[in-house]
């Protein structure tokens, strides 16, 4: 008997011992860089519902002028025939605070990319019809033809969407070897894409180069960020937009884009050929074909033309934003690939 109350007097003992040790288990499965991904989504998580609960608006956007190209400047208004037209900055304003607000929060960016089909043709979307074009569009308008398809999360039979060649995103997730969760950030919702459509980012790229195009008022702005809702007006130019005229002409896109690609050349066709016709100089594309770029130059081997009086009066183009081509470069040298944004606007 005394044998056994010892025995018990023991457990007793060590169990009161093993309670006031640290966790050493515990502490050993996390490790710092495990400790160190833990705590990074914690601060995103908090970043993000701070975020949500004051939202910027257009009143909180401080707008001023401080031009960087000052060549072709257009006024706040102007005269344009026998009307005037604007620069829409209330409206400019309204898509900077949603700059601001998707950027409050630490994200991994990614970008949609199928230019040309290059990533492979998307599948055909649920519900879709052809168009003027005689291409096949989603419900939305959205053209399969240089698209990324998007898939309810968990249906990857066939995709809901399209997604256009330049939109923005947010990475969630890579739940599979072929497939990423995206969150929009040009787009509403959260889909699933291959991952062949997806362009990585990261979470060190930020948005404080943005292009705005207006295709009512046929004129172009470039802002930029210097401070917490402060932005600048770095140039106020006429511009001309994509027309609607099938089977070759088409509208540049309203929307968010990513500048993807530049050329100091960008060739094009002759209508209906594969014939080069000439050239478009210091082109930033920023959408399936649609690039901002200089005065075209009908001659494969012409010189630059600084500007042409059809800028900033009716949409003529193919689907690109006609500059001056001095601005053209500016914008070039100015919006770098990845880390600047079109914002096409009516």
């Amino acid at each position: 008997m005394k044998l056994y109350s010892k025995l018990v007097f023991l457990a007793c003992s060590l169990a009161v011992i093993a309670c006031n040790q640290p966790n050493t288990t515990k502490n050993e499965k996390t490790d710092p860089a495990e400790q160190r991904r833990l705590d990074s989504l914690d601060a995103v998580k908090k970043a993000e519902e701070e975020a949500k609960k004051k939202p910027r608006t257009a009143e909180d956007i401080k707008l001023s002028k401080e031009l960087s190209y000052d060549k072709h400047t257009l006024e706040d208004s102007y005269s344009y025939k026998d009307t005037s037209r604007v620069f829409q900055l209330d409206k400019i304003k309204e898509r900077l605070a949603f700059v601001e607000n998707f950027q409050r929060a630490p994200a991994s960016y990614v970008v949609l990319q199928n230019h040309k089909n290059k990533n492979q043709e998307a599948p055909l979307v649920k519900k879709y019809r052809r168009n003027e074009y005689t291409r096949i569009s989603d419900t939305l308008g959205n053209e399969r033809y240089q698209s990324a398809p998007l898939y309810v999360p968990g249906e990857t039979e066939r995709p809901t969407v399209y997604g256009r060649d330049g939109f923005l995103a947010k990475l969630r997730s890579s739940d599979t070897l072929d497939m990423v969760k995206v969150e929009g950030v040009s787009f509403e919702g959260t889909w699933e894409a291959p991952k062949r459509y997806v362009k990585a980012l990261g979470d060190s790229v930020d948005f404080h180069h943005v292009v705005f195009v207006d295709v009512t008022n046929q004129n172009i702005m470039t802002v930029e960020r210097t401070g917490d809702c402060d932005w600048v007006i770095r140039s106020m130019n006429p511009a001309t937009t994509g027309r609607h005229k099938p089977p070759y002409a088409q509208e540049t896109p309203t929307g968010v884009y990513v500048v993807q690609e530049k050329k100091t050349k960008m060739y094009y066709y002759k209508d209906g050929t594969t014939n080069i016709e000439g050239y478009a100089p210091y082109a930033s594309r920023f959408t399936n074909g649609a690039y901002v770029h200089g005065v075209p130059v009908n001659n494969p081997k012409g010189s630059i033309i600084e500007y042409s009086w059809s800028l900033g009066t009716t949409p003529r183009s193919h689907m690109c934003v006609r500059n001056a081509s001095s601005h053209a470069k500016f914008v070039f040298d100015w919006a770098k690939k990845f880390n600047a944004l079109v914002i096409v606007i009516d």
